[in-house]
């Protein structure tokens, strides 16, 4: 066996493998007597046709057969002598037989080759959330709001309320396009940014009164829509009472108490915002790694996680998306997101083959074990059985890996905390 090494790129390379017929010979042979037995030829018993026919008849199948088989088992043995660390399956891109030799080119991707930047030296800061009585208050408006009624006021609108009334927009004489209309249109005030139009216009307006709106187009020379407002209606959200027997119902009968309700709220935002605090810690340190080790990505890495972005946004929008939708332009846009992914990826790789880190099926017993005592004694044994599946184990093994780069590399870094307020409504990301 002879064997050609080409790098494409610093993560895409060449192999060509040349054999001998004594390399190849048993396996192409086999194939051949394969055909031979299978192939029904005119005029011939099945099993019986000569040897030259069934060459002619099916030799490009046995031919591409014998050099998927070789490439196979060489490229398996070359990666190892070699210490290739290929990241995606090869592909045979050429192959030929020519006489008494079998040549096959390969081309796969590689991980690159890098070393990995001093990190020790690094510092970040970790936001120290301090949950107020303001913050439980804030949370507690807004689950009465969940609960809350609709009435009309005779009274101006004010920014949270709700304006109902007919839009037309104007054509270019500035009168009212009956083919432009739109009945009974519901303005939240409260949920339109404070520079829209609109909500300017209506705030301070009552029902019975009519206002211009005009759109314009930032930085655009156009020139701006006209819309003409009837309003009809202006209703403000009215919020029940706190009381023990709300409590109850909303939450299904948890808690007894006003102040039992409150400390739960008080806990499940510190566990949320300790939670985005170590999330936030460790978006930073991965985007410091990515910028200070900008390693080439493997399209087949990139293509990977371009796959599971796509998947995920229409998770997130019910499962399909909407017609007219161009998944290839959306792809693109994902794509700088994508190769951040596969660059972390590439990263903690490294992280992991210097620092020696490594999942073993003691950590998993472990991670076992800690989860099993959260489950009832009559689930433990369902629970256990249900991590056998191999997706589910090598998630779990995945999950550990991460942490584990995690915990060393929050050894080695300076992290500072820093107290913080928690962010404003609709401005946590």
């Amino acid at each position: 066996m002879q064997k050609i090494i080409s790098n494409i790129s610093e993560t895409e390379q060449i192999l060509e493998i040349t054999l001998t017929a004594e390399e190849f010979g048993a396996e192409y042979n086999q194939e051949l007597e394969e055909a031979r037995k299978s192939i029904q030829i005119k005029g011939f018993r099945k099993g019986h046709a000569p040897v030259s026919l069934v060459k002619k008849l099916a030799g490009p199948s046995i031919e591409t057969t014998v050099a998927e088989k070789m490439a196979s088992k060489y490229f398996t043995e070359i990666a190892e002598a070699e210490n290739i660390k290929p990241v995606n399956r090869a592909q045979i891109v050429d192959f030929s037989f020519d006489g008494d030799q079998l040549t096959i080119k390969l081309d796969y991707e590689v991980q690159p080759e890098f070393e990995l930047n001093d990190f020790s030296g690094y510092s970040f800061t970790k936001a120290l959330y301090t949950i107020t009585d303001e913050d439980i208050d804030r949370e507690v408006n807004l689950i009465l709001k969940g609960h809350g009624s609709l009435i009309s006021v005779d009274e101006a609108a004010s920014a949270t309320d709700t304006v109902i009334g007919d839009v037309w927009k104007l054509n270019e004489a500035g009168e009212l396009d009956e083919t432009q209309k739109t009945s009974n249109h519901h303005f939240s005030l409260e949920y339109l940014p404070e520079e829209n139009p609109f909500r300017k216009e209506l705030t301070g307006k009552k029902a019975g009164e009519s206002v211009a709106v005009e759109n314009r187009i930032e930085d655009s020379e156009a020139e701006p829509t006209r819309y003409h407002v009837a309003i009809s209606e202006v209703k403000r959200l009215e919020l029940p009472e706190l009381t023990v027997e709300l409590i109850k119902e909303i939450t299904n009968q948890q808690f007894e108490s006003i102040e039992e309700f409150m400390a739960d709220i008080q806990a499940q935002l510190e566990k949320h915002f300790t939670k985005k605090a170590e999330d936030d810690l460790l978006e930073s340190i991965s985007a410091k790694l990515i910028e200070e080790n900008p390693v080439p990505a493997p399209e087949s890495i990139v293509e990977s996680f371009s796959n599971m972005l796509l998947e995920n946004a229409k998770r997130q929008i019910g499962g399909n998306f909407p017609k007219n939708f161009n998944p290839a332009d959306f792809r693109e846009t994902l794509r700088p997101n994508a190769i951040k992914h596969a660059q972390w990826m590439i990263i903690t790789r490294k992280i992991a083959e210097t620092g020696n880190v490594s999942v073993s099926e003691d950590d998993l017993k472990a991670y076992l074990e800690k989860e099993a005592a959260n489950h009832p004694e009559a689930q433990k044994e369902q629970f256990v059985e249900s991590y056998k599946n191999p997706e589910i184990s090598e998630y779990i093994s995945e999950m550990i890996f991460k942490g584990k780069i995690y915990d060393l590399l929050k050894s080695q870094v300076t992290i500072t905390e820093e107290a913080k307020p928690l962010p404003a409504p609709n401005t946590e990301e």
